[in-house]
């Protein structure tokens, strides 16, 4: 170890001063003199914790910046919502706008909460195409207003006040949860996950696992905490069954009526051709002309 310091330490300490302001104000003087300055890792084990947890926190803030992106342009470029689900973006959506008030009004660090309003964003603009796609274009106007509206109300104290606001979280919690059952069902309904982008569901799996973690270092709340664990295992389950129907991206409706009116209608002219000539070839009136 004290040859990596000596190899690292003349470059840690003539780092430029915004960086090392940057670096302090992150995980505090304290561990930023211990594991910057210093290189001790192991010498304050709840400082290598917490720069665990905020270099996953950037991690995960910068990730979910484009985390939607591909399901928007997977919509946009097919112009087609099937296999996403409305009512998983809406319950989604609002679930995520209520930890976003809970999170700003308790002052909690942004690192900790910083992804929910860039997903939120995101979900918004998603959600509006599957109305556009789907022939609800008049809905959307209802969806952004009412939007709008829960999101003044969530931030005004004289609207929603702290107690109230405890109470939306917990339910928060369970909106996420059932958020993710109509996506399910849907899936397993159709047979396959249509327009469901695979990139956005693994990084929802790898992204609510790591904010477990940085739950447990950074935010003494278990409201927040049991709400990334239950999102954990329903974005597990939403993870094996893109692998599962990995290769089924149709609907099992509309596969089964591809495969099934094709048939019956070429078995049937089949048949009618086939017993047309067995009677042509074998009539015995036709045998005796020829």
């Amino acid at each position: 170890m004290d040859s990596v310091r000596a190899v690292l330490q003349p470059l840690t300490h003539s780092l430029p001063a915004p960086l090392a302001d940057s670096g302090r104000s992150l995980i505090g003087a304290y561990c930023y003199k211990t594991l910057v300055l210093d290189i001790d890792p192991f010498g304050a084990p709840e400082c290598l914790k917490l720069a665990v947890s905020k270099g996953l926190s950037i991690g995960i803030i910068g990730a979910s910046a484009i985390v939607k992106i591909p399901q928007l342009l997977k919509i946009v470029n097919s112009q087609s919502a099937a296999g996403v689900s409305f009512l998983s973006y809406l319950l989604e959506s609002g679930a995520y706008l209520i930890s976003l008030s809970y999170n700003i009004r308790h002052q909690f660090p942004f690192s900790t909460y910083g992804e929910t309003a860039l997903i939120l964003a995101q979900n918004i603009a998603i959600a509006s195409l599957v109305l556009n796609y789907s022939g609800k274009k008049a809905g959307i106007a209802a969806w952004l207003t009412g939007l709008a509206a829960a999101g003044t109300a969530l931030f005004r104290q004289d609207i929603v006040d702290f107690k109230t606001l405890a109470w939306l979280q917990a339910s928060a919690g369970v909106l996420g949860v059932a958020s993710k059952l109509p996506q399910i069902a849907t899936i397993w309904r159709e047979g396959g996950t249509g327009q469901l982008s695979a990139f956005a569901v693994i990084n929802y799996l790898l992204g609510s696992l790591s904010r477990i973690f940085t739950t447990l270092q950074e935010v003494p709340d278990p409201l927040i905490l049991y709400g990334f664990i239950a999102g954990f295992v329903l974005n597990a389950v939403l993870a094996f069954q893109v692998i599962w129907y990995w290769n089924a991206p149709a609907s099992k409706t509309k596969g089964s009526k591809k495969q099934h009116q094709p048939i019956t209608a070429e078995k049937v002219n089949a048949g009618e051709s086939t017993s047309f000539a067995k009677v042509a070839g074998k009539s015995p009136s036709t045998r005796r002309r020829g």
